[in-house]
């Protein structure tokens, strides 16, 4: 196992953490199993969301008893202090604990700030005052906003995406947070699921000195390949280095990370998916992506209304409905 400090902190975790959003799409039995059998291989790090239907109450059903023995993180997408605080009373409810080791704003445009009219820093401040939560942190997709964060220094730890496909704007972050002794949380180590190989992305991640990656789990044989991974640190081999060498000279560039903060679309279209359909076609059994459901899903791009809305919130820049009509005119080559 390999026990790092999450920033400065003052807590100890497992260098690779379970990301528990998927977790929703399981009953609360399976999450349960899937929870405790990671704590029983070494995870102790978990982290959800008020915005994750029922995951934060799966947490809390699985840990049950053994609450001092994992670190939960948890985060509120509310605009204000009011809301904050009703997020905050529900989170600790679903999770049946009377504390939340690390609360984060959740993906906010702006960076809470002391004395700002929103009034979100301030009641996060009162709410670790009082014990109910223990580390202020936040998670962002803009690197602007993710920037202003870290010179900020009103924040234990930043989750940010970053794997093996980031850029040196993700990496210049990443060593600033370390400069700092601020937390560095790596979202979407998989690429939102264009990476295939969770062995060959941990051993890559291995090497991010202070990095936590959260690996998204929802089935046995993902938490078992992360597990090993616990129980011994997989090596950056020749053989891994090249599969890392090929997704990086195929991936790099403008692509849709599925985050889906572009959505929803004014006449329905999946974007966070569609518009990267191509690349999981080449990555995931195609048969999957060429159900009758998939065509006619990706059918609804000749409807885009080019109305700029999903491109004007994309959080990494992208030309959202030209991606659109290059992904629905590959993919009718395949069809």
């Amino acid at each position: 196992m390999t026990k790092i400090q999450l920033g400065s902190t003052g807590i100890t975790i497992e260098k690779n953490g379970f990301g528990c959003l998927p977790i929703q799409r399981v009953t609360k039995e399976e999450a349960a199993w899937l929870l405790r059998k990671a704590v029983d291989g070494g995870m102790n790090y978990f982290d959800t969301a008020r915005a994750y239907s029922d995951s934060e109450e799966k947490l809390g059903y699985a840990f049950a008893g053994i609450r001092d023995k994992v670190v939960i993180a948890t985060k509120t997408a509310a605009q204000t202090a009011q809301g904050m605080w009703k997020d905050l009373e529900t989170s600790l409810r679903m999770l049946n604990t009377d504390y939340i080791d690390v609360y984060q704003f959740h993906n906010p445009a702006f960076v809470p700030q002391p004395g700002g009219e929103d009034g979100l820093y301030d009641a996060a401040l009162t709410a670790k005052k009082q014990g109910k939560i223990r580390h202020i942190a936040i998670t962002n997709h803009r690197l602007a906003v993710a920037r202003e964060a870290v010179e900020s220094g009103l924040y234990a730890l930043l989750q940010f995406p970053y794997s093996y496909l980031s850029g040196p704007q993700e990496e210049a972050l990443v060593a600033k947070c370390r400069e700092r002794g601020m937390g560095f949380v790596a979202m979407k180590g998989m690429a939102g699921g264009l990476l295939r190989d969770g062995t060959v992305a941990a051993a890559w991640m291995a090497r991010q000195e202070g990095v936590v990656p959260i690996w998204g789990v929802q089935h046995e044989w993902e938490l078992d390949q992360f597990l090993a991974c616990v129980e011994e640190t997989p090596a950056l081999t020749p053989e891994r280095q090249a599969v890392i060498d090929r997704d990086r000279a195929e991936l790099t560039g403008d692509f849709c990370r599925g985050c889906g903060y572009c959505m929803p679309c004014p006449v329905g279209i999946q974007i966070n998916q569609c518009a990267r359909m191509s690349l999981m076609l080449r990555r995931a059994p195609a048969a999957d992506w060429l159900s009758n459901y998939w065509q006619e899903e990706m059918k609804k791009i000749e409807h885009c209304l080019r109305c700029g809305k999903c491109a004007s919130k994309c959080p990494y820049g992208l030309d959202t409905p030209r991606l659109l009509q290059d992904n629905w005119k590959e993919y009718q080559s395949h069809i």
